[in-house]
């Protein structure tokens, strides 16, 4: 029952990254689907940097509310969006070096990085909403007003959706018009969420004097333990996806653009997994607040029964499906025909991921980000020696091996250190 408004809310997701990928791919050239790959990928790059925002707050939202410690709640939304605001600020002051650093490290062609300048010049106006927005999902998650998140995301990602039609085939803004749908959207969904998470704290029967322990040492030391852990760990999840569409961008605008198109059916399944992932974070928090051992097991055995059902029935739906899912991304026959040669890497992604996927909720709704952090150094190292030991001979199937033992890898070693959580409450 948790799980099912995230999923609905979770579809929405990739269905924007589906609809620019579609839109760019009725372009003349594959660089149009580069370039926004090119200038997605950045900006998931700082925003999966800065995902503490919604993980930290929803780990410690949901221990609020399983302790019972109303006032506190307060205090963790109140923190985030302080914390929000000043890196959003930081952020758009550092813009233009930060542009630079960027584009610098790909290899792309110059028409591919002219279009993913226009887009990065737009999109990066954006930066405070969708800090701000994912705060309001921490709080929303970690209270369980799971149905408010879906609607939440419906609001951002239809709208994102629409506005992609009807500036890029409507008015032909091309990518321009890819970047200003996601900049309006942002600012919608941010807007409205802050409302949303005003009503809850309002219907706690908040008080004003509980924002006087806003600043308490012990826990904006906490806040920043958490959060620090999982800035690092953010940095190392991201990095082999970087990475891809760094490498990619070396092997020409065919092969990034055939990359592009594969990358939606894993954000696709990403974001479906996620949605019993954001289960796993509510309820192991909620249990871990009450000191409810029983509670916590069940939670996490629940919520990967049904995770693996899913990323089964995904993997299957790609492996007999996939090529009629690359016609409606693409119209260029050279980007179809590639990216239908690595359509069996995007099958198994599902069956891979579906470990990390889970154990990331456990370990975040608990908020033992010390071992998220080191788990995820491990797999991101072993990504760059599977990448650096076979690229030479395998090339672009070097970049997929690599990046299916990373989510492999990710699940085995979190796994490994769950009985320590519940050891913890047994104490």
């Amino acid at each position: 029952m948790l799980s099912w408004p995230v999923v609905l809310a979770n579809v929405t997701i990739p269905l924007v990254g589906v609809v620019d990928t579609a839109v760019m791919g009725r372009m003349p050239r594959p660089s149009y689907i580069g370039a926004v790959a090119v200038g997605a990928t950045i900006f998931s790059s700082i925003y999966w940097l800065f995902g503490f925002l919604r993980m930290a707050t929803t780990g410690l939202a949901a221990q609020a509310s399983g302790a019972g410690a109303t006032a506190e709640l307060s205090r963790v939304a109140a923190r985030g969006v302080g914390v929000a605001l000043v890196i959003a600020a930081l952020v758009l002051l550092l813009q233009w070096p930060l542009e630079t650093l960027m584009f610098a490290l790909f290899s792309a062609s110059d028409e591919v990085e002219g279009f993913a300048g226009t887009y990065f010049s737009i999109r990066i106006w954006g930066v405070p909403a969708l800090m701000l927005y994912m705060v309001c999902l921490g709080i929303l998650f970690g209270t369980q007003n799971v149905r408010t998140t879906l609607w939440l995301s419906l609001l951002l990602n239809v709208t994102n959706a629409v506005l992609d039609l009807i500036f890029v085939l409507g008015f032909g803004w091309g990518v321009a018009g890819v970047a200003s749908a996601t900049l309006i959207s942002e600012w919608l969904a941010a807007t409205i969420g802050v409302l949303m998470v005003m009503r809850i704290l309002l219907a706690t029967g908040w008080q004003r004097h509980w924002l006087l322990g806003l600043w308490r040492g012990d826990r904006v030391v906490a806040m920043f333990q958490v959060s620090g852990n999982l800035i690092i760990r953010s940095f190392f999840v991201q990095l082999p996806f970087f990475v891809f569409t760094l490498v990619g961008a070396s092997l020409g605008d065919r092969i990034l653009a055939a990359n592009a198109v594969l990358m939606q059916f894993f954000f696709m399944m990403a974001f479906g997994l996620d949605a019993f992932a954001h289960t796993a974070e509510t309820l192991s928090g909620y249990a871990y607040g009450a000191r409810d051992r029983n509670g916590l097991r069940n939670a996490v055995c629940y919520s990967l029964g049904w995770a693996i059902a899913f990323a089964v029935l995904i993997a299957a739906t790609y492996a007999l499906a996939g090529d009629q899912i690359i016609a409606v991304l693409t119209v260029l026959p050279d980007v179809r025909s590639t990216a239908i040669a690595y359509l069996p890497w995007a099958a198994a992604a599902p069956l891979a991921a579906v470990a990390a996927f889970h154990f990331d909720g456990v370990f975040i709704g608990t908020t033992r980000t010390a071992e998220l952090r080191n788990s995820m150094l491990i797999a991101a190292l072993a990504f760059l020696g599977v990448l650096w030991l076979t690229f030479d001979t395998l090339g672009n199937q070097g970049l997929w091996l690599a990046m299916i033992i990373f989510l492999l890898l990710r699940g085995v070693l979190l796994a490994l250190q769950y009985p320590r959580l519940e050891r913890r409450l047994a104490q």
